[in-house]
């Protein structure tokens, strides 16, 4: 609790009628209970759900595939033996691939199979409450909350850059818990390396278990998330449904769910039958946006890196030798002309660079096309192999 706290007790034993006086103690002998409340206990069936954890974030309803087999098998290990191996335990890879889901996955099968104290938080709401434990003069009691529990599950790391003092509570907290063999969890957007503005003995922790990334879907693994979605409510949707929406959007489990969630309101607000033609009607719009393409950055980094004989962490890294230099400013230019991602947002895929760095590389390339005319033919072909893996995945 933070704080010393006095412990009174009182036995009444059945024989007595009287009150009698309450007793202080400083020290209290464990009780053990009687075998009929034991009995009852192991007959009373499921654990309560986890007030923090989302009661379907469950291993039975994440959709495994090639983009995520190995962070999901890594995670019920976790799960099963927690604290002995994989620890910590980081989960990075872009919006609404399913982080959340495998991390809270984790938290709900311990929840369920033992008595283990969990605490699962977004780094946002970890920062607020201690900003206010030290507004508050409660550092204390924060510290106790955090340090003495089984199991930490903290999502969004990447909003701790730049809170410097949050960073090195976190980096206690760590410590302590590790220490104590308890198991932590957290996911980013981004791998460990690309955190920038945090503290450099704490990004060494996150680096210091098993870190997994998460991938966009492939076509099959998005039909069979579409199609899990769609069993607990009892929905039948044609298959040509469902190609349609795989085929059509490839980004993230979110963008699919939305989708799908939109067709499910249509059809039980009008009353009609889910069909393709319905279906290419309502999404229409989704469809056309780029960002629901099959563009994604990732895609343009791999096919650049492959046309330079590069490998993907070659453009995402720091090196700054001019055969690694060019095809990076290429990628860049050419994610800002087929997507409408934000020069910030492309950035960060680049290792978490600075969006005037983006900015800088367009302008070089633009000035390379006035002066080398068939610079714009090798960019064309590149857009053209793009597509063409896209189309694939």
């Amino acid at each position: 609790m933070g704080k010393k706290i006095t412990i009174l007790y009182e036995v009444t034993p059945k024989e007595r009628t009287e009150t009698p006086p309450v007793v202080e103690s400083q020290e209290i002998a464990p009780i053990s209970a009687p075998a009929s409340a034991v009995a009852a206990t192991s007959t009373e069936g499921k654990r309560p759900q986890h007030a923090q954890l989302h009661e379907s974030y469950t291993f039975e309803r994440y959709v495994i595939g090639d983009n995520n087999q190995f962070a999901t098998n890594a995670a019920q290990a976790i799960a099963r033996n927690p604290g002995t191996a994989y620890n910590p335990f980081f989960i990075y890879g872009g919006v609404g691939l399913g982080k959340t889901h495998l991390m809270q996955a984790i938290g709900n099968y311990i929840n369920e199979k033992s008595n283990s104290k969990i605490i699962y938080i977004s780094a946002g709401t970890f920062i607020d409450e201690f900003v206010a434990a030290i507004r508050e003069e409660h550092t204390a009691a924060f510290k106790n909350k955090y340090r003495f529990i089984d199991i930490l599950l903290i999502d969004d790391i990447q909003f701790l850059e730049n809170k410097w003092e949050t960073q090195t509570e976190l980096f206690h907290t760590f410590n302590a818990l590790y220490d104590a063999k308890k198991q932590l969890v957290f996911t980013c957007d981004r791998p460990a390396t690309e955190l920038k503005k945090i503290n450099e003995r704490l990004r060494s922790r996150f680096e210091r278990g098993l870190n997994v990334d998460l991938q966009p879907p492939n076509y099959e693994t998005r039909c069979a998330i579409l199609k899990k979605k769609l069993e607990p409510l009892e929905i039948t949707i044609p298959e040509g449904v469902i190609d349609l929406i795989a085929k059509n959007i490839s980004t993230n489990v979110r963008d699919l769910e939305s989708a799908l969630t939109k067709l499910i309101a249509y059809s039980d607000l009008l009353g009609k039958p889910i069909t393709v033609e319905i279906a290419q009607q309502q999404l229409k719009d989704v469809f056309a946006s780029p960002k629901q393409s099959n563009m994604s950055i990732d895609v343009i980094i791999r096919v650049v890196a492959d046309y330079f004989a590069l490998t993907p962490n070659d453009l995402k890294g720091k090196k700054k030798t001019q055969n690694i230099v060019y095809p990076r400013q290429l990628a860049m230019y050419i994610a800002r002309e087929i997507t409408e991602y934000s020069t910030t947002e492309v950035g960060q895929s680049f290792g978490g660079r600075d969006h005037t760095t983006v900015m800088h590389s367009c302008q070089k390339i633009e000035e390379r096309i006035r002066g080398d005319p068939t610079l714009d033919s090798t960019i064309q072909t590149l857009i053209r192999m793009i597509k063409e893996f896209s189309a694939k995945a």
